[in-house]
């Protein structure tokens, strides 16, 4: 289990191959080596594949270190793989987003709807659309697990664009929802967070949210932006509350959302969200200096 800035590394382990689902974000690179090279990963063993749920920064951001290290193919999601080949940083939530990650090579390509042997077990890969419109969930029916990206936590889910920006985006959340709650699961192994079982409670808490967002187009995009800045101030790890407007401003994400949502200058959308997330526990301010909490 890692953190918000990383994603969860799942390992896969077989008696002829090993599989590692995600690879967390580009600044932890040294230390998710050391996990998968741990006795509790690897432990010497090699790798045989590297799996996306899908390829945002916090989930492909290890990619390029892990294949060098270990020579393995990469594995992506299929609508994925022309946006990494062609590195589209704006659509991948790179710089468009503040976010990093080193480039990488395609080795295959998942289809939703196949079925994958990956640490002598089958995977089902499920198209899970909505916060990322290419993501993949993986489902095991035997033992009943649920490997499920970022498209379902324990409480709610990854950030999913308003319909002003993508029109398809929370209807496809909704239907994602609707498929995994047609499934048996016994455990889910999130993006984020600690595995749980609780999943009927947890699906119950992610429709609530599709609901409230779907009522409340700007409560909708101040989420997401709330969130991209959240992880901003986790990668940079502090930022002067003075130097927030400029960044506000400088950043694409922020512009094109308070262009069509809020239309403030961007120190009062600055102000605007450095109270939302201080009022939640999000982040905190220490004299001039803000970090996350």
């Amino acid at each position: 289990m890692r953190d918000w800035l990383s994603s969860n590394n799942v390992l896969l382990r077989g008696r002829d191959d090993n599989v590692v689902i995600d690879s967390g974000y580009v600044k932890h690179v040294p230390l998710t080596l050391a996990l998968i090279a741990s006795r509790q990963g690897l432990d010497g063993a090699p790798l045989t594949k590297l799996v996306n749920t899908h390829c945002h920064s916090d989930h492909m951001g290890g990619n390029a270190a892990i294949a060098r290290a270990y020579g393995c193919t990469i594995a992506v999601p299929e609508s994925d793989a022309p946006l990494i080949e062609a590195w589209d940083t704006k659509t991948l939530l790179l710089e468009y987003a503040d976010q990093s990650a080193d480039r990488f090579v395609v080795g295959e390509v998942l289809r939703a709807g196949d079925t994958y042997v990956w640490g002598d077990l089958e995977w089902r890969a499920l198209a899970a659309p909505g916060h990322d419109m290419a993501a993949l969930v993986f489902y095991n029916p035997e033992h009943r697990i649920l490997i499920s990206g970022d498209a379902l936590w324990q409480n709610g889910y990854g950030f999913v664009m308003p319909p002003e920006i993508d029109p398809a985006a929370m209807p496809a959340t909704r239907a994602t929802l609707d498929m995994l709650a047609s499934l048996d699961v016994r455990i889910v192994i999130p993006g984020h967070g600690e595995p749980f079982t609780d999943f009927a409670p947890a699906l119950e808490r992610a429709f609530d949210r599709t609901a409230a967002f779907e009522a409340d187009p700007r409560r909708f995009a101040r989420h997401a932006l709330k969130v991209v800045l959240t992880f901003a101030l986790l990668d940079r790890r502090q930022m002067l509350l003075s130097d927030l407007p400029a960044y506000v401003e400088r950043i694409e994400i922020y512009r094109d959302f308070n262009a069509r949502f809020f239309q403030l200058p961007p120190a009062a959308l600055a102000q605007m969200l450095f109270e939302s997330l201080e009022r939640a526990g999000a982040v905190r301010r220490d004299g001039g200096v803000l970090m996350a909490a």
